[in-house]
């Protein structure tokens, strides 16, 4: 049973509680009900199916609004908000999750981990896309929960272990600060993070900040049906009133990073596309639709990318068009 029927057929539970229970919050248990990809699903599916009466996500979704943990393929689940990407990748020898969004978000990051029947003391790492309060601020209580540790690219170590960024950061002048992280194990460009049966690539992709990252790995379900997900960090130019892209004299080489950022992501293995924001990349109906192949599409990395380049693009020409 898939996590999506169980969540539409709340009238099966007594039948999956018969066949198995999930490790309740708090558990000692060692092993968790979605560990592995062929784990027990239909245990994942009534836990999660008491969530099925949460109201719909917005088509502009709130940060902070609840929404229940989604399948996204194999081992690998969706478990944040509806405004807010966070995604847990499970296995027997521990797990990984991708993203804390903010501090208020963290803890509905953490009950739908528990929802999945998953005990957040067996994640392992915390990784992040790119260092600002809504991606960065619930790490520091999902690191608590765990004890695991977080990984980043070097440019983001010294926010992540400050709660600040500084003028590198287009938004610098403009972004909250965020609860720092107590330590911060640094991953290079094109290395690959591993635990068990799970392995991360981070791909270097700065320009919307300068540590920011994406992240690929392959995930098989319990058919043997793999796929390559990216978490495909932001592409998009924003920045506080100060802050000008095109000045190579304050920020030498920063346009050319954030193209080559562009065409990194236009590259990425990409099954399935993953975004920081959901609704950035139609994500959370993608997850919903009926058919598997509703989740999958071959160019939706060369789609986000190309959007980012011409968001890219604009902001250049927006700023020749304003300067002195």
């Amino acid at each position: 049973m898939t996590l999506r029927a169980g969540l539409l057929a709340a009238s099966l539970l007594p039948l999956l509680g018969a066949c198995a229970s999930a490790p309740s919050p708090g558990s000692n248990s060692n092993t968790d009900s979605v560990a592995g990809a062929g784990s027990n699903l239909a245990a994942a599916a009534a836990v999660t199916a008491t969530t099925a009466a949460l109201a719909p996500c917005a088509a502009d979704p709130d940060w902070h609004q609840p929404t229940q943990p989604r399948r996204i393929h194999g081992n690998s689940w969706y478990v944040g908000t509806c405004g807010l990407s966070a995604v847990l990748i499970t296995s027997d020898e521990g797990h990984v999750l991708i993203d804390g969004a903010t501090e208020k978000a963290a803890p509905l990051i953490e009950a739908n981990i528990r929802k999945l029947g998953v005990d957040p003391r067996r994640i392992r790492y915390l990784l992040n896309s790119h260092e600002h309060n809504d991606h960065a601020g619930g790490l520091a209580h999902l690191q608590r929960a765990s004890g695991a540790t977080v990984v980043a690219r070097a440019p983001a170590v010294e926010a992540l272990k400050t709660g600040k960024t500084d003028r590198g950061d287009p938004q610098y002048l403009s972004v909250s600060p965020f609860p720092p992280v107590a330590a911060v194990q640094v991953i290079g460009d094109g290395e690959t993070l591993r635990l068990g049966p799970i392995a991360l690539t981070a791909h270097a992709t700065p320009g919307h900040t300068p540590g920011g990252t994406s992240w690929t790995w392959r995930a098989c379900d319990e058919a043997g049906v793999c796929r390559a997900i990216a978490y495909a960090d932001s592409l998009t130019p924003i920045s506080d009133e100060v802050y000008r892209y095109s000045d190579e004299t304050a920020h030498p080489g920063v346009v050319a990073a954030f193209r080559r950022s562009i065409e990194t992501v236009a590259a990425l293995p990409c099954d399935i596309l993953v975004t920081p924001h959901p609704n950035a990349s139609d994500l959370l109906a993608r997850l919903d639709a009926p058919s598997p192949q509703g989740k999958s599409g071959s160019n939706d990395c060369r789609a986000y990318a190309a959007t980012g380049a011409g968001k890219l693009e604009a902001r250049l020409a927006k700023e020749r068009a304003s300067a002195p």
